[in-house]
């Protein structure tokens, strides 16, 4: 069966992982929304502010997973984004703090991007590696597999974080609830990651 050689093709922990990743990096997206959207309301210059963090911070996400896997031994490889992975737990949970809301005369652009920064840049930057970077490894630990059919597990989790949250998640899930669940799925993210990571290390 095709759908059955599509799966056995890939490898279930790289699948989960990549997935995962995917679904957590574009939920988190309107849910710190709710959060920061009150705050400084619902502007087009909020909303640009908010995509160009996004933007900005995946395609240095993009650029750490090409240098981390073309300069890097394997070993090393491992070891840094484990420990990239671990910094990033150090944010949760995301909720911003009260003492981000805007003061009148303030430059809300500017504070838009250092709250994003300091509440969220960590976990997103290493969200946004996963892609690339899980790509990358599958090749070297599974050489005579195609790593491009993670590219579909990738774009699957994405919609189904896109569809969900609207229908799903907005109306039926409290912020601090929709935080916590989000954080409890950073962690297995994390964990699934690092796994991959020591598959690598003991290449």
């Amino acid at each position: 069966m095709p759908g059955q050689d599509f799966i056995i093709k890939s490898s279930p922990i790289y699948i989960l992982t990549i997935f995962t990743g995917a679904f957590l990096l574009f939920q988190v997206q309107p849910l710190i929304g709710k959060y920061i959207l009150p705050w400084f309301g619902g502007s087009p210059a909020v909303w640009t502010t908010c995509m160009l963090f996004f933007q900005v911070t995946l395609v240095a996400g993009y650029a750490y997973a090409h240098i981390l896997s073309t300069r890097l031994a394997l070993r090393w490889q491992a070891g840094v984004h484990i420990g990239l992975l671990l910094c990033a737990l150090l944010f949760l949970p995301i909720i911003p703090a009260d003492t981000w809301k805007p003061e009148a005369g303030g430059n809300p652009t500017l504070q838009i991007l250092l709250l994003l920064t300091v509440s969220l840049g960590v976990p997103f930057f290493a969200l946004s590696t996963t892609g690339p970077l899980l790509q990358r490894w599958f090749s070297m630990t599974h050489p005579k597999r195609s790593p491009y059919r993670l590219y579909v597990w990738s774009n699957i989790g994405s919609f189904l974080a896109l569809g969900s949250y609207p229908f799903l998640l907005e109306p039926n899930v409290s912020r601090s609830a929709q935080s916590s669940l989000w954080s409890m799925g950073l962690v297995f993210f994390s964990l699934s990651c690092g796994y991959c990571a020591l598959q690598l290390y003991r290449q």
